[in-house]
């Protein structure tokens, strides 16, 4: 196995695991991987192209050959770019992320964004935010944590966020959709949303994004304490 420290965030949308993924990251001076992103991605790039949503072996093929950059904008905050533009918010729209699982639940797309995951597994270590990182792309995690949350409570989170950004979300829409997404992933025939064995359990419910983070860096301190050396 690779030597190279990761550290897995998985669970569902909503639960606060890619504020804390980046965080985390930023704490540790490591590299992050989204990989959500890359299915948003994915499906966006499909959409734009004319690429059927349902064509599992044209999702396939076209995977590999994406142009996809994670970055910061100009104010410091997050920039993805699908070739060469900046589609952050088309990304992290909820419609995008219900294709997303649409056609996350086909193999071949899955297999496709193996590798592709795997090689941001670099020096001096990875946090990897996803919903399989600790048991399909990265099982020799160090440290494995699964964050979940009420899906009353995520899609009040949700609500917010969007509404913040002047769309009107409708809070009984979000939670009827966070409630599909949670059903498709958990049902999935490949790579189920599940925790790993070994993974630790953090329920998000209750905790702000502090208390998150205070009760992730306990599990980091005790299975992974490596990553505090490498500062």
């Amino acid at each position: 196995m690779n030597n190279i420290p990761v550290i897995a965030i998985d669970g569902p949308s909503g639960t606060g695991k890619g504020t804390v993924a980046r965080l985390l990251a930023a704490e540790l001076g490591w590299h992050m991987l989204d990989s959500g992103a890359l299915y948003r991605l994915l499906a966006l790039a499909a959409t734009d192209r004319g690429v059927s949503l349902q064509d599992e072996n044209a999702l396939a093929r076209l995977a590999p050959e994406l142009d996809i950059r994670f970055g910061a904008d100009e104010q410091g905050g997050e920039a993805i770019l699908l070739d060469g533009v900046n589609v952050t918010d088309r990304v992290r729209s909820e419609q995008t992320g219900g294709l997303a699982s649409q056609i996350a639940a086909f193999p071949q797309v899955r297999e496709a964004l193996v590798q592709r995951q795997r090689d941001f597994r670099v020096a001096p270590g990875l946090v990897a935010d996803g919903r399989d990182m600790g048991t399909v792309i990265f099982p020799d995690a160090a440290a494995k944590i699964f964050l979940t949350a009420s899906a009353e409570a995520r899609a009040l989170r949700r609500h917010k966020q969007l509404n913040g950004k002047e769309n009107d979300a409708s809070l009984t829409a979000l939670f009827r959709e966070i409630s599909a997404r949670d059903e498709r992933d958990a049902n999935r025939k490949t790579a189920p949303l599940r925790p790993a064995d070994d993974a630790v359990v953090i329920d998000t419910t209750e905790l702000d994004v502090p208390g998150v983070m205070e009760r992730v860096l306990e599990v980091i301190r005790e299975r992974c304490p490596e990553a505090f050396q490498s500062r």
